[in-house]
């Protein structure tokens, strides 16, 4: 029965996936502390160290899952020290193996090697669910290209560009965390059986000072245990620097989709877009008619979470003495773990988000239409001046009649007189239906059309043919 006296963390409860919580649950952990301890053995066995067996390695194979946590929890209450308390409830279901278990090694063998496993496992997540994310956007991007938008600087409206294109904005910037992201998943290093202090003098004692056997042995754990390499040198730890570059990546994607989250909320309040809304959803407890946009809310909310975040592993990185301190352990617990079940939440509201964004065509284009006499004024007065205007006075009288027109719209509440103040000035030589005919949308928008192309097929496409296995995931939200 679920106790509802306890606090529980939200990112289980809610947010992250099954999937994300198994990677950083304590079955994952530990057993992962006895696959390094069978490839520790089974190595040094292949090393030549007579006292591990054919038989220790394989009843340590057979129970690396059979784990009783009761028993370890009454170990470490008694040891003080949960590596140990490992050793011992392992050595409990392995007696064959028991006194060979972690020979030579200390805590960190199983904790970091154990740790960087599990943020390996965990960036793989993180990078399926992103590429599915860029899919959608890119998706999205295609259909609406060609559909003209009021684009915006400082929040102002300023040349239309295109739906499509904004989309290629959010999508670039994924692109980037995902570079980023790749770039530290391919530098991951197992930290490798290293010793107290880096040295491995241990395993010097172990193989009567033989170098390369000592190589050897943390070659064939690194192999086994799916990675191509050790870090050349360390302390007792990996460099906590591993856990600052990760996060800042993590931190990376968060900036991202709290730039397409904040987008989508301001374009829902226009009424242009919105995210997907359930048949029976709730926007507000008090008032019916409201359609929150909640999730791209929740977004925003969890990317400030993530963001922050980083600055755990950062000073975790600069504070370390030497060959390590243990003022790392209790942040790095959480601030690795829960920066990730973090972005498996926000990735798993991007992917239900960006798969049904909602777009109202025809608000779009009454927005546009309203500004867009004050965006034409250029086209106008090169015309008149084609007529035999003068460009300079012409400048001056559209600047009057603007500032005139946008005094209707905000100090009266009416509409975009523009057209008909210059229509009825002698001075442009132009009437109103010539002023109209040049008032199509898809006239200013540049090349935004062709950028959208261009950036799908030389940026886009490439990625997601290179990752088109894991390719049509979907998510959905049960809050």
């Amino acid at each position: 029965m679920k106790n509802y006296n306890t606090y529980e963390s939200p990112f289980c409860t809610r947010y992250a996936s099954e999937e994300m919580q198994y990677v950083f649950s304590a079955q994952k952990k530990f057993s992962t502390f006895r696959r390094l301890w069978v490839a520790l053995a089974r190595a040094e066995m292949q090393l030549g160290l007579k006292q591990i067996t054919p038989e220790m390695v394989e009843e340590l194979e057979a129970n690396v899952d059979n784990i009783d946590f009761e028993y370890a929890e009454q170990e470490e209450k008694k040891l003080r020290h949960d590596v140990m308390a490992h050793v011992h409830t392992y050595g409990h279901c392995c007696p064959k193996a028991d006194g060979i278990i972690h020979l030579g090694a200390t805590s960190c063998y199983v904790g970091d090697n154990t740790d960087v496993i599990i943020m390996r496992d965990a960036m793989k997540i993180i990078h399926r669910k992103l590429i599915n994310v860029i899919a959608n956007l890119a998706a999205f991007a295609e259909r609406y290209k060609d559909m003209p938008c009021l684009a915006y600087t400082h929040l102002q409206p300023a040349q239309p560009t295109t739906v499509g294109k904004r989309a290629t904005l959010w999508t670039n910037e994924l692109l980037m965390d995902l570079e980023d992201l790749e770039y530290q998943m391919n530098k991951l290093a197992l930290l490798g059986q290293k010793g107290t202090t880096g040295t491995q003098a241990s395993f010097m004692e172990l193989f009567d000072g033989d170098h390369e056997k000592i190589k050897q042995l943390e070659n064939m754990i690194a192999k086994e245990m799916g990675f191509d390499r050790c870090v050349p040198v360390s302390g007792q730890t990996y460099s906590r620097k591993v856990d600052s570059r990760v996060l800042n990546v993590l931190g990376g994607i968060a900036e991202s989709c709290s730039k397409f989250s904040n987008d989508l909320r301001l374009l829902q309040n226009f009424k242009e877009m919105e995210e997907p809304f359930e048949k029976n959803q709730i926007g507000s407890s008090a008032m019916p008619y409201k359609r929150n946009p909640m999730r791209a809310e929740r977004i925003t909310s969890l990317s400030r979470y993530v963001m922050i975040n980083t600055l755990n592993p950062a000073f975790t990185a600069g504070t370390q003495w030497f060959e390590r301190t243990l003022d790392d352990s209790a942040n790095k617990r959480v601030a690795v773990a829960e920066g990730f079940l973090a972005v498996d939440a926000i990735l798993n509201i991007m992917l239900n988000v960006t798969d049904g964004i909602v777009v109202y065509p025809k608000v779009i284009r009454a927005r546009l239409m309203r500004e867009l006499p004050f965006m034409a004024t250029e086209n106008i007065m090169m015309k008149a001046v084609k007529k035999g205007g003068n460009r300079q006075e012409l400048h001056e009288k559209i600047r009057v009649h603007s500032v005139a027109a946008g005094a209707v719209i905000k100090e009266q509440g009416g509409e975009n007189d523009l057209v008909d103040r210059i229509a009825a000035d002698p001075a442009f030589m132009i009437t109103k239906e010539e002023i109209e005919e040049m008032l199509v949308p898809e006239n200013f928008t540049g090349r935004a059309p062709q950028q959208v192309e261009d950036f799908l097929n030389d940026y886009v496409k490439p990625v997601l043919l290179a990752n088109k296995d894991v390719l049509g995931e979907k998510a959905e939200l049960s809050v």
